[in-house]
């Protein structure tokens, strides 16, 4: 794993922004929007590929576009990038009512990250463990999903989660909608990483991602 490299605050253009929400007033925010995913939910089907694996290669890919959503502390709390960083996601097992978090290395080729997610949840399909991995790697951020309700709203609430800087995404069900389908998606963010701007950048990258299929044919 690469080594996360420190920002230098003297040319960052957002330093005082990260320490006012990171050292004076702790902040994070969330925003739910619906992407519209008619084409993708075609051309997912014709692939015959696996749906909720397609939609974390699709956030996994945007997330490691942007600095702001790779960030992460130093041993001396100062803002830090990834180089990349890869999904960590929730497995339903619908026979204990629980779920289990795995990880899967992102890989820009959607097939190869399909196939390896694949296997990871064939293989993490009976476990009772939370983490049958062990923790999850330090260059990681969250993806669960919701596939039994849409929604319009969601938010967490991390108890002492002040020093998370990594977004954390949740997928609900789909919903129909004037012959559209729609995915209700919310997104998690802390103030010190990424500001309303970038939050709505990611949020629209998606859309033009979910809207142009052509990588789920690779």
């Amino acid at each position: 794993m690469d080594d996360a490299i420190p920002i230098d605050l003297d040319t960052w253009p957002r330093r005082r922004h990260f320490e006012h929400y990171f050292r004076t007033v702790r902040c994070t925010y969330s925003m739910t929007v619906e992407i519209d995913v008619t084409d993708f939910v075609a051309a997912v089907r014709a692939s015959g590929r696996r749906t909720y694996i397609a939609q974390i290669w699709a956030i996994a890919s945007i997330v490691n576009r942007h600095p702001e959503f790779r960030m992460t502390l130093t041993g001396d709390d100062e803002p830090a990038v990834w180089p990349e960083v890869h999904p960590s996601f929730t497995v339903f097992h619908p026979e204990t009512e629980t779920f289990s978090s795995v990880s899967v290395a992102f890989d820009r080729d959607f097939a190869a990250f399909h196939d390896a997610a694949a296997r990871v949840i064939a293989d993490h399909a009976g476990s009772t463990e939370l983490f049958p991995q062990g923790p999850p790697p330090a260059n990681s951020f969250d993806v669960s999903s919701l596939p039994w309700t849409d929604f319009t709203g969601f938010n967490l609430n991390v108890d002492g989660g002040g020093g998370h800087l990594a977004p954390i995404f949740t997928l609900g069900r789909y919903s129909e909608r004037e012959g559209r389908t729609l995915l209700p998606v919310a997104v998690q963010v802390h103030h010190a990483a990424a500001d309303g701007f970038h939050t709505a950048r990611l949020v629209n990258d998606l859309r033009e991602l979910f809207a142009d299929v052509a990588w789920l044919a690779a």
